[in-house]
Order: structure tokens, then sequence, then C-alpha cells
């Protein structure tokens, strides 16, 4: 049992860390570490999404307090918006994910995840239950406090409406029914078998707030000062609180530091009442690790102040003859605490090597390895300590480092392996089989928790370091000199040996009723092996309910070196005939000499400043959109907001999109824009939209026709009429049933009549809502075209207002094109065409004038 936590305890520092520069502690952190050596508590704060957690708590319990403290997020953000980027669903969830990882980097604090995913907002806690499957993700939230096993769990949010979304509340429910479930031995035994036993944590509180209006804060609550400051970190809890909270880009969330006094208040909602202190009636000391008669606990203690008193922070070296000494100690008693003696062994290796300055890495000069290539793996290992080291490398290959490291003379040396063809592509282990209606099916359960996925290939020393053994294991890494960044690590993924993309991502079979354009299916070469290869091609074809391999093209003769594209044009009409399904997908069998493999994925990769590089594999599929289509023009601007695949959708439909900045919208140069489409939150990331104001207003006044997405109403506030012609004002309205019927308030604006007669059935098979922040107060000006509502609420028309003003036309709209659009719904690309439409285009018998 201790081997394994001891394994299982490193493993997650591995995941937390392998894809940043190797970290090293300064002298301060080091006795910060020492310092944390004596404490043996816990705490796990939940709650339901990436940026819900309290991280100057988090800085708090994790730096002042010195205990082991984790953030557990039911999910990864998936739903959210993206304010940096285009990227929506899966992806932002793996965005947001990195920037937890980020957050807790900074924080000193360790993330974990349910299999549960964000399938956008929504308004009560029953809803939220039924769709993520509460079992499933109730086992996992037992699963990580048996993992962990956290003294106090504190909940961000209450478990009934105050919460002010579904998620929050269900993710305070969750955790009261694990903070049970999780002690008791007949709730979900399987779990047993994977090592973990049943867990009582002393209390369960609920971290009351005063935020967003709403304020459930006071004087009689149990409460905790928090604005301290660290002199050995150099900041107090709030700025390493606002550093960390800043790191979730993608969601705006940048805060400014706060120095001084605060406080954190809380409600007991079930164990032990807590009255002066967090850990009332735990141990947190090595007593708590063994039988208090015992001497070995005390002795343990006392030696560790030893080392604390000692310590030089110009010569930390000193301290790592006693940090050796003090493991030994620690591995060789018996009848302690299997977990804190895991854990605490672990701590100190991780000193014994900052206290050394020893330094090893493992990385390449390639940002990926294809299965079935070659990867060369180059080592260094420096001793700058000067402590008696030496040992070997044990794996993926043996190597043993001549005599003892000496001082500050790094030792260098490189090793090739064979990545077998079977090799398991580096896919993020959520993904790996996908989404079950609101949750990821993950069947390994030591996966389940972990932020990340293991790395590709790591190198593990074995190490004697002043007579003791040591084993390290450190991520291969892609390690690259960038001319702006200088030296940069990223993680080196496995990939397959061939991409596919296809394109267009939508086939239209009735648009402006032209025929379907040619699909075509692009490889790309990822393996520098191989180059000469016959590949045959299958199309995704369904049959009795069971997917098979239709033949596209056979005998495929290629000539392909690394990152070579060669493309294929393929007739849809031919494909069409062999299904009725509404996706296509492809399929391809590659052989070369002895080698054979399959693939039907396509390569992403996302990159940012503020997180490592991610990559990721999806089955490309091209969908077909059956509903017939009008458009009317050719021309569209588009003013990019925080990010959106909305160009992209109109470029399908055969729009000149012309992406407009300042520069193009101040000089008043419009009118060859048959429409202009403001992308979702322009106004909240770009404030010169309003010094162009006037520009656009005459656009419109001249027969200009502006289409605005979605803005949020908290970053800007009210917005009045330095958007619209007329004032307005947008609220916090959403209606998040996507299925939510549609009333058609205004049958003869045009909006619904030309060039699509829009019916109710134009919203079928929409995703994750309608639309959110919707117009609230309008001046009677504006027309108002839909009317909907949620479950148990009343009407909501603010989705879609729309005036004449001049010439022109002015749109204002919440509903969620942004992902409607790139989900290919029919219905919504027929809306979206004639929102587009420039009504001065229609003739007085209806049809469209000659463009």
């Amino acid at each position: 049992m201790k081997s394994f936590f001891f394994a299982l305890l490193f493993l997650f520092s591995c995941f937390l860390s392998y894809a940043q520069t190797p970290k090293t502690l300064n002298s301060a952190e080091i006795l910060l570490r020492l310092k944390k050596l004596n404490v043996l508590g816990s705490v796990l704060y939940i709650a339901a999404h990436p940026d819900d957690e309290n991280t100057r708590l988090l800085a708090y319990l994790a730096n002042e307090k010195l205990y082991r403290t984790g953030y557990l997020s039911v999910t990864r953000g998936d739903g959210g918006q993206n304010l940096i980027g285009d990227e929506q669903g899966i992806e932002l969830g793996l965005i947001r994910t990195q920037e937890l990882l980020a957050a807790r980097r900074i924080d000193g604090t360790e993330q974990f995840f349910t299999r549960g995913y964000d399938f956008g907002f929504c308004k009560s806690t029953a809803e939220a239950l039924q769709k993520w499957d509460k079992e499933i993700v109730l086992s996992d939230v037992v699963w990580v406090i048996r993992r962990f096993r956290p003294d106090v769990i504190i909940t961000r949010f209450p478990e009934d409406s105050r919460a002010g979304h579904g998620h929050h509340s269900a993710s305070a429910v969750l955790a009261h029914e694990a903070f049970i479930a999780a002690a008791d031995p007949d709730r979900f035994p399987e779990q047993f078998r994977k090592g973990v036993k049943p867990w009582q944590a002393k209390r369960l509180l609920w971290n009351t707030f005063n935020f967003g209006g709403n304020n459930t804060q006071s004087d009689d609550q149990f409460k905790i000062e928090v604005g301290g400051y660290n002199a050995l970190l150099g900041k107090s809890y709030g700025e390493i609180a606002a550093e960390s909270r800043s790191q979730h880009k993608s969601q705006g969330f940048g805060v400014a530091a706060q120095r001084g006094v605060a406080w954190e208040y809380f409600v007991p909602v079930v164990g032990e009442r807590p009255r002066k202190d967090l850990m009332e009636g735990v141990e947190t000391t090595w007593m708590r690790t063994g039988n208090n008669a015992a001497p070995a606990p005390l002795n343990i203690q006392n030696k560790v102040n030893d080392i604390i008193g000692s310590f030089s922070a110009a010569h930390p070296e000193k301290s790592a003859p006693a940090l050796v000494n003090l493991y030994k100690q620690l591995q060789e008693t018996k009848g302690l605490n299997d977990y804190w003696q895991s854990r605490k062994l672990k701590e100190i290796a991780e000193l014994v090597v900052a206290c050394s300055g020893l330094y090893f890495e493992a990385t390449t000069r390639a940002p990926y390895v294809a299965a079935g290539d070659s990867l060369s793996i180059n080592i260094q290992i420096i001793n700058r300590g000067g402590v008696a080291i030496s040992g070997k490398v044990v794996t993926p290959f043996e190597y043993s480092i001549p005599g003892s490291l000496e001082v500050n003379n790094p030792v260098q040396f490189s090793k090739s392996l064979l990545v077998p063809v079977d090799a398991a592509i580096s896919q993020p282990y959520w993904l790996e089989k996908g989404l079950d209606g609101a949750h990821f099916v993950v069947d390994n359960q030591e996966l389940i928790g972990l932020p990340e996925s293991p790395a590709a290939y790591s190198v593990k020393f074995s190490l004697n370091i002043l007579g003791q053994q040591f084993d390290f294991s450190t991520p291969v890494r892609y390690k690259h000199t960038d001319p702006v960044q200088g030296e940069v690590y990223q993680p080196m993924p496995v990939v397959p040996a061939l991409s596919l993309t296809e394109s267009p991502t939508f086939i239209f079979t009735r648009l402006n009723q032209k025929p379907a354009a040619d699909i075509k299916l692009s490889v790309t070469g990822l393996s520098s092996t191989v180059q000469k290869a016959s590949v045959d091609y299958y199309q995704y074809v369904k049959q009795k309910n069971e997917w098979i391999k239709s033949p596209v093209l056979a005998g495929q003769s290629l000539s392909l070196r690394k990152n070579e594209v060669v493309s294929y044009l393929l007739n849809p009409a031919t494909l069409l005939e062999r299904t009725k399904e509404t996706e296509l997908g492809f399929y391809a069998d590659l052989r070369s000499g002895d080698r054979a493999t399959a693939q039907q994925y396509t390569m992403r990769k996302i990159e940012y400043g503020h997180i490592p590089a991610i990559t990721y594999f999806y089955p490309g599929k091209v969908k077909i959109i059956n509903e017939e289509i009008k458009t009317v023009g050719k021309k569209v601007g588009y003013i990019v907001g925080a990010g959106d695949k909305v160009p992209e959708a109109l470029q399908e439909l055969g729009y000149e999109v012309s992406f407009l900045g300042y520069p193009e919208i101040s000089g008043g140069n419009l009118k060859g824009f048959d429409a202009i489409v403001v992308g979702v939150r322009a106004y909240n990331v770009n404030k010169w939209l309003e010094n162009v104001y006037d520009v656009l207003m005459n656009y419109i006044k001249e027969g200009g026709n502006l289409v605005i997405q979605y803005n949020t109403s908290n970053f800007i506030g009210t917005l009045n009429s330095k958007i619209g012609p007329y004032p307005f004002e947008v609220s916090r309205g959403r209606v998040t049933d996507e299925n939510a019927k549609v009333d058609l308030l205004d049958a003869d604006n045009l909006i619904l009549k030309w060039p699509n007669v829009i019916e109710e059935k134009d919203f079928d098979n929409w995703i994750q809502e309608r639309g959110l922040y919707f117009v609230g107060k309008a001046d009677k000006s504006y027309k108002h075209v839909f009317a909907m509502k949620d479950p148990g609420e009343g009407l909501q028309d603010g989705s879609l207002i729309v005036c004449n003003y001049g010439k022109g036309r002015f749109i204002y709209t919440g509903l969620s094109f942004f992902r409607q659009l790139p989900a290919g719904i029919g219905g919504a690309y027929r809306l979206f065409a004639n929102l587009v439409a420039n009504p001065n285009f229609l003739k007085t018998d209806g049809t469209a004038k000659k463009e």
C-alpha cells in the first residue's frame, strides 16, 4: 500500500508540471517547503467550473497554513464563452484546463476534475444532475475525496438558487453527498480494488460570498483573516490570488491585486462546527501518523525543526545530508500512517533535489513523434550543489552515468528509441471515448480526477544521493529557442503517421439551387519514415445501424514527406448516394513496407502564450445540410470580437468576407459592403468601436445592413445609443433550453420572410441554448421578432430586435449563432442568411435584385 501511494503521489506532481519549464526552487521557496514538512493537514475546495475557485483562500491555505490544498472542478468549463479565440466546446475545455493548471502553479495548490461536461448555463440543480448522470459524477467526487483524503471540504456555492447557476448549486449537492458517501464502505465499493479506503472528512463548510449583487456573508459566521503578507514569497495572499485568477484569460478574468486585511466567511454544512480554527479536532502534526505514545512522530518533527533552524539561504546544499537522513528514517519507520508517510517521503525527496542544486531534463528537438518513428532523447543532468551524486537512467533505456557527478559540470548524452507502430496517440484521456450525453466516458479508474494525461514518454533516473537511493521521473519535452520568448519547453505528443482533413466543413445540398461543392480530402504526412506508401480511402456508411467502410479511393500511391500535404477532390453526389446520414466520415489504410496503420483523425494544435501548446485529435467529418437556403448579396464586412467561427460560416454560404478594424472603418468607405456583421462581445473587447459609432450609423443611413451579435452587460454596462441608432439596454436574460418553443411575434417582418421563409422548425436541433444576453429595455422604434422562455419562466422577447434607419437596417441579436452555425444547424443558417440579406436588394415582386 505504501508503495502504491508513493507512486501515485509522485505521478500527481508529474502531471501538474510536465508541460512547463522545469521547476527549480529558490532558497525562500525551499524554506517554505521545509516548514510544510511539519504540517499534516489537507483541504479540498469544490465548485463547478474553472474560475469558480476562491484563489485568495486557496493561496492562504497552501502557503500560510501550509496544508495540502486542492481544487476539484466538476467540469472543465467547456460550455463557457471564449474571450481570446474562437474555440468552443471541448476545445475551450482544453484551454480552461490548462489555465487552471497555470493558476495552481502560482497559488501552490493541486487541481482535479470529474467526468462532468459543461453543457452551458442551466437554471436548476435538477437539470445539471440529470444531464451529468448524477451517480457517475458523484462517484468521481467520492473517488477524489478517497484519494486526496481531505480533513476539511469547502464548497464555493450553496445548494439552493443563491448559487446563481444550476451547475453551481449541483456542485454543492455533490460535495455534500460525497462527504457522506466517501466514508460509506457500501458506496462505490469497486473503488477499493484500486487501493483507496473509505474516508471521513471532519467537516464540510460553505465559503459564503459577496459578489454579483448577492451578499451571503454575515458577522455571525465563522471567519478567517486571509489577507496576510508572506515574506518568503514577497507577496500578500491577495496579490498571489490576483496573479492566479488572471490566468483565466479566456474568460477575461484579469483582476487587480488586493492588499491588506481580508476576511473569508463560512457556514457549516455537515460535520463538526468549527469555533476558532478551520482544523479544530484534526491533528495536523506528525503525531497523527502513529501511536501518541511512540517516540517516532515526535522525533521526526524535532528533526524537521532542526533542519529549518540550521537552513542556510546562501548554502541550501548544507541541509541535504540531514534531509537524506530524515528520508531514510521515515522510510524505515514502521507503523506510521501510510498516506502521510508516502506524502512526506515525496516532499523530502523533492527537497533533497532542490537543496542539492540537482537539475535534470529530458528533451527532444522535434515537436512531436509519429508512431513507428525514431525518437531521439537528449538528457542533461548537472550537480550544482556539490553533494555526492551518482546513478543511471533506467527507463525508457538504460544508461549508467560515468562516476560521480562533478560540481557544476553537466553530463549530456542522447539516446534514440523506436516508437512502436501501434503506440497510442497522445489524446487527452477524457476525449479518447468522447461524450455520453453530458459526461465523458473514462474507463480507467486511476485516470479519473487527474487534470491531464501522463506524458507520452518519461525518463526515469535511479540516483544515489549521499548514500541513499532515490527514483525520479521527468517527462520528455520538446525544447526549442524562440527569438522572442527565448528557451521554450512544450509537451511532446505521439501522433499518427497521417492527419486527414476534409473541407468544406459542411455540404449544402440546396444552397441557392446550386449543386454541392466538391469535397477536398487532404492528407498531411506526420511521419519522417513513411515517404512512399499505398493508401486506401474509405467513406463511413451506416447500414443496419452499424458503421461500415465503403471504398472511395483505392491503391493511391503516396510519396509523402513530413509536413507535406496531398489533396484529392471527391464528388459529393456519389458519396451522398450511399447514405442517408447527415455526416460523412473518412478513413485511411496506410501501407509502407511492413508497416500498416489505420487513420481517421485530424490533428489539431491550440497555442496561446500563457499556457502550454495543446494537441488533440478528432475524427474529421463533413456535415450534410439538406435545408433549402437562399442568400442575397456577396460582400460582407466582419468586425471580430472575442472570437467566433461565424466568418467561416459566411464564407461557406458563398460570401466574400473582409475583416474590418479601426483603420478600415474610420475611413468611412463602407459602401461596398452589402452587410456588416459584428462578432460576439466585440463591444466588450474593442473599445475603439465607440469612436466609430457615427461612421457605422451613417453606413446604415445610406443603405447599409448592420448585424450585431451578443455583448455582455457586466463588461460594458448600459449600452444605450452607442451601439444602435436608438437606445436599448442589454440584460442578463437568456434561454438555456435549446428546445424551447419559439414564437414568431412579427410574422410580416422581412427577417422572417426573405429570402428564406422562417418557420418554427428552423429552430429544431439547436444545441446548448437558444441565446444569451437578450435585450431588456428598448426604444419603441425597435421591433421584437421572437419570444421564448425556459420552463417555469415568463416569455422573453429580447433575443432579436430590428429597426429601419434611413435607407438601411439595424439588427441586434442574442441568439447563439456563434454556436449553431459551427454545429451545422440548417435552420440557423437560413435565419442568419436573412439577417445578412440587405433589404435594398429586394424588388417589389419579392425577388432579389441582380447583385
